[in-house]
């Protein structure tokens, strides 16, 4: 490959270089490539970017190169942060029953938890922003505040994506995209309203409503019934209650419940809360993917 001559160059070549990669370390890769060869062009201000391309790929080393530190290092950053892996089960009752073991279980089950919150807060920061931003439109500060609107969607953005990698293991960007290297200012703003990234952003955003409020009420519904069936014993034998008083009605006579009934729940109540358990597993694998493909640029495929 040629040696480039501009940092634009430098940025494809590098991005052609990390081809195959998750799309989300190519993105902080180029990120962090034109971040450092722009400060290197601001401490050399009488230097053309040919000369300081050559002069610094020396040292930071060309586009094929960066491109494979940055495979070796995500491989070595994965292993260090995947949690240890459940044991392997391969009876069905054990993989049924070791779902607990697995640290993304817990993960899963907490986001769910908490998408009803993140989603209020994404929902209303969306809908009010562009409700200003089309009635500011008309007047001279409608532009600026279209822009900082567009930048703190960006910054929702990357939090979501911190939330998203920390609790449901999905690799996420850690920078920005990388700006658009030799344009001007009213090119990258216009980029912003032409990046079908910030779209999709305020569309996964306006989306957390309802989806925070399906994972909640299914979540929260399921918990709270497998914990009512499993204490079913305890408020059977400790509930302070006549247990002859209570009958049930079941068609073909009166039932009054026993100890027996309450043994029926509590086992009901362990299958319903390992069921649970999966549920949330897979809706937070399910989840992962609809986030890579709202919130990852498509500059970095």
């Amino acid at each position: 490959m040629n040696m480039p001559r501009t940092i634009a160059e430098y940025l494809e070549q590098l991005r052609a270089a990390l081809a195959g990669a998750d799309p989300a370390l190519i993105q902080d890769a180029l990120y962090d490539a034109e971040e450092h060869l722009r400060a290197e062009l601001q401490e050399h201000p009488g230097m053309s970017q040919e000369d300081m391309l050559a002069k610094v790929v020396g040292s930071y080393g060309s586009p094929e190169e960066v491109a494979e530190i940055y495979r070796d290092q995500e491989i070595k950053i994965q292993r260090a942060l995947r949690p240890p892996p459940p044991p392997k089960r391969h009876s069905l009752l054990g993989r049924f029953f070791g779902v607990a073991a697995d640290p993304r279980t817990w993960g899963s089950l907490f986001y769910m938890l908490l998408a009803l919150t993140t989603g209020i807060i994404y929902f209303t920061w969306v809908v009010t922003g562009l409700s200003l931003s089309a009635g500011l439109a008309v007047l001279i500060v409608g532009i600026p505040f279209i822009v900082l609107f567009f930048g703190t969607v960006r910054g929702l953005s990357l939090m979501e994506g911190r939330i998203v990698e920390t609790m449901l293991g999905v690799r996420m960007p850690r920078r920005p995209p990388y700006q658009l290297a030799g344009h001007s200012l009213l090119s990258r703003i216009g980029a912003m309203f032409t990046d079908a990234r910030t779209w999709t952003t305020m569309l996964y955003m306006v989306l957390m409503l309802p989806m925070g409020i399906i994972y909640f009420t299914v979540t929260i519904t399921l918990l709270a019934v497998s914990i009512a069936f499993t204490g079913a014993p305890l408020a059977w034998a400790f509930g302070d209650f006549d247990h002859q008083s209570i009958s049930i009605n079941m068609g073909y006579g009166e039932h009054v419940p026993s100890m027996g009934d309450a043994l029926v729940l509590f086992v009901l109540g362990v299958l319903l809360l390992f069921v649970t358990l999966h549920l949330v597993r897979a809706l937070g694998r399910m989840h992962g993917l609809i986030a890579k493909s709202l919130l990852v640029s498509r500059s970095a495929n």
